[in-house]
């Protein structure tokens, strides 16, 4: 009878130290396999299974797309590309961004959720905002176990605590107990998966993660699990609808860009400060401008001219100013809210 042979771990900021307490007590004889996303710099190459290989018993790779799976492994997400899990293989695919991240953990672990249902083990370690809450979702939707780090021993809890808001989960454990359980739980039989079947949702997201879908098909499909928006995607303008209506609160664009609330906002913070600085270098090269030709003017001693370019200039001035001081004290309250939440990829 099947077990919970598939365990999914996702982390971010404090993760390596994190993932090697738990790698290095798992016994070689693990009859399970391991994939683990960590949030990593997309430009820099990673040592990250070199680093767990030698703290465990068990071997660590990155996959080659459409590699097989095999128990007793760990597999890890290289840099820039989403790892995904299906049936008897793996596929590592640089799809488009989720939570602003490639790999992202929710890629991960709603792939896993679709393949093998109530198999799975989503664990969430340290890091910052909110990415696997909702793929830990979609492991529960189909019967599997959700296993969060103590959010007290968590060197960033930001993550963990989003977890346990927005899902059921089975475990909350310090690092050193996390082993022990997976291992458990590796021996226990699974549910029957007919009692909880794959819904559109996870199908689709899983889809355009794979990218395996033209773009009609594409909008059609997140037409079926969203609602469209006004707002635009922050990362290529595209048109947004909001996906479902449980929390958190997410959004999703044709392409394939996906985002939370949180993230959602803070993107559209980025984008509105980077128009402001576009419109203060545009009026500052006006106001350079408009004193030039004042100078010219002033050749030819035509004084009105002179003082209305100089007007113009004082005018664009003060305009100046204040884009000025919107942009470096208009955002204190969006910046309030995702305030020390800004997770950068590490590179390992």
């Amino acid at each position: 009878m099947p077990t919970h042979d598939i365990i999914v771990i996702g982390t971010s900021a404090g993760g390596l130290k994190a993932l090697g307490a738990i790698v290095g007590l798992l016994p070689a004889d693990l009859d399970a396999a391991i994939f683990i996303v960590q949030h990593l710099a997309a430009d820099q190459p990673s040592i990250l299974p070199q680093i767990l290989t030698n703290v465990s018993s068990l071997p660590a790779s990155h996959p080659s797309d459409g590699e097989l799976i095999q128990t007793g492994r760990i597999y890890v997400a290289p840099p820039d590309r989403h790892l995904l899990v299906n049936q008897g293989s793996m596929r590592v695919v640089r799809g488009p961004q989720e939570n602003r991240f490639r790999p992202a953990i929710d890629a991960l672990f709603r792939s896993a959720a679709r393949a093998y249902g109530t198999r799975t083990v989503g664990a969430i370690l340290t890091g910052y905002l909110d990415d696997g809450t909702v793929g830990l979702q979609a492991i529960k939707k189909r019967g599997g176990v959700a296993i969060v780090q103590d959010p007290n021993e968590a060197e960033y809890p930001s993550m963990v605590k989003s977890a346990l808001r927005y899902v059921k989960v089975d475990y909350c454990l310090p690092l050193a107990e996390i082993p022990e359980l997976l291992v458990q739980l590796s021996k226990e039989p699974a549910a029957e998966d007919e009692a909880y079947p794959v819904t559109a949702e996870i199908e689709i997201e899983s889809n355009i993660a794979e990218q395996q879908m033209n773009t009609q098909e594409l909008i059609q499909n997140v037409e079926k699990i969203g609602t469209r928006t006004t707002y635009t995607c922050p990362e290529c303008n595209g048109s947004i609808w909001q996906i479902g209506v449980v929390d958190p609160l997410r959004f999703r664009c044709h392409i394939g860009h996906s985002f939370t609330a949180k993230v959602f906002l803070s993107e559209q913070t980025k984008y509105l400060e980077n128009a402001l600085w576009s419109a203060v270098r545009a009026m500052e090269e006006k106001i350079t401008f408009s004193r030039q030709m004042s100078e010219q003017m002033k050749k030819y001693n035509l004084q009105s001219s002179v003082e209305k370019y100089e007007d113009h200039a004082k005018g664009l001035d003060a305009e100046v100013s204040l884009i000025r001081g919107i942009i470096l004290n208009g955002f204190a309250t969006t910046r309030s809210v995702t305030e020390g939440e800004e997770d950068q990829p590490e590179s390992l």
